[in-house]
């Protein structure tokens, strides 16, 4: 393992997640049943960057597993044209790591004043925003050092599905959620899957999934922006098939998300397509065993924070310092 920042903290996600599921436990049961009373008719997501990428995710498991409609903030509406909305009857769930950004601030007083239920996502507690929100569920990892965010993005996500699992009261997921220290620990001593000699080449790429495999692509797509400073962005490998599939004539470099869940055959079908038209293709995977088809997107990202940590360290890049980036980044 490489001395960087971004290294010990990646690899440092399966120890502190588990202690995260452990502490956190009593917390999601209460907010689990206190939603449930509430019985919101909408969810709206308030985030920026990775937190807003968290957000996607936690849109397709609620709506998958619960029902309910799902929708992201455009912060705007309220920080530049002061608009008030009606979210009285809304789950309001706010993802930020360090609580401090004013437009996600200014986005949660507007929601509880509203009348909407407010549960903060939050690493930092003393922050402004665990002191607005009706609820805080900690991520509990402790200072993210590295500008690329790695550990606290993982721990979202484990505490988004901790939420929903005892919010939708699924025992099966629930117990998925005993191994997934476990199967996390196994994606960080897997072998790497994108490797340098795909990278060297690429000046664009596309990062391409279906459902929870095109959550977690918007994430892959900013660390490579962010970290190996490759032009890259994200598509539903649907999506994509409706105009963008051109530019694969051009040689383009396709990041493939593979996924064991509902959307797999239609995924792979898609992606088949592309690879015949010309793309060149590398594959992210799953790693580990007795995966649940809701956690198994987690076990990709563990795997893909280390591959690219290693890759900017061989292309002599700095990936706790990308070149521009602050660590907390305030806009209005």
């Amino acid at each position: 393992m490489n001395g960087t920042l971004m290294a010990s903290e990646a690899a440092s996600a399966p120890q502190l997640i588990a202690q995260q599921l452990q502490k956190n436990q009593s917390v999601c049961a209460d907010l689990g049943a206190q939603i449930r009373a509430f019985d919101p008719t909408l969810v709206y997501i308030i985030g920026r960057g990775s937190s807003d990428h968290a957000g996607v995710y936690a849109k397709y498991l609620i709506e998958v597993e619960l029902g309910i409609p799902v929708c992201a903030a455009a912060p705007s509406v309220t920080g530049l044209f002061g608009r008030q909305l009606n979210l009285k009857r809304a789950l309001v769930l706010c993802i930020s790591q360090s609580g401090r950004s004013p437009d996600i601030l200014t986005q949660a007083a507007a929601a509880r004043k509203s009348g909407a239920l407010c549960v903060a996502l939050v690493n930092d507690q003393s922050s402004p925003l665990a002191e607005l929100a009706d609820v805080v569920v900690p991520l509990l990892v402790g200072e993210e050092k590295a500008v690329a965010a790695t550990k606290s993005y993982l721990a979202t996500l484990s505490a988004i599905l901790q939420l929903v699992a005892f919010w939708a009261n699924n025992p099966s997921l629930q117990q998925a959620l005993t191994v997934l220290p476990k199967q996390l620990q196994q994606a960080v001593d897997a072998p790497p899957q994108l490797t340098q000699s795909f990278v060297d080449p690429l000046k664009h790429c596309v990062v391409l999934g279906r459902s929870f495999g095109y959550a977690i692509s918007r994430e892959i797509a900013l660390k490579l922006k962010e970290v190996l400073g490759i032009h890259a962005e994200s598509f539903s490998s649907a999506e994509f098939l409706h105009g963008p599939v051109t530019l694969v004539a051009n040689k383009l470099g396709v990041i493939d998300i593979d996924l064991e869940d509902e959307s797999a055959i239609a995924h792979r079908a898609q992606i088949a397509e592309i690879a015949q038209r010309g793309g060149i293709m590398a594959q992210l995977h799953t790693v580990g065993t007795e995966l649940h088809p809701r956690t198994a997107a987690l076990t990709v990202l563990q795997r893909f924070y280390l591959d690219i940590e290693q890759i900017a360290v061989s292309m002599g890049r700095d990936p706790d310092r990308p070149v521009g980036l602050n660590k907390v980044t305030k806009t209005v």
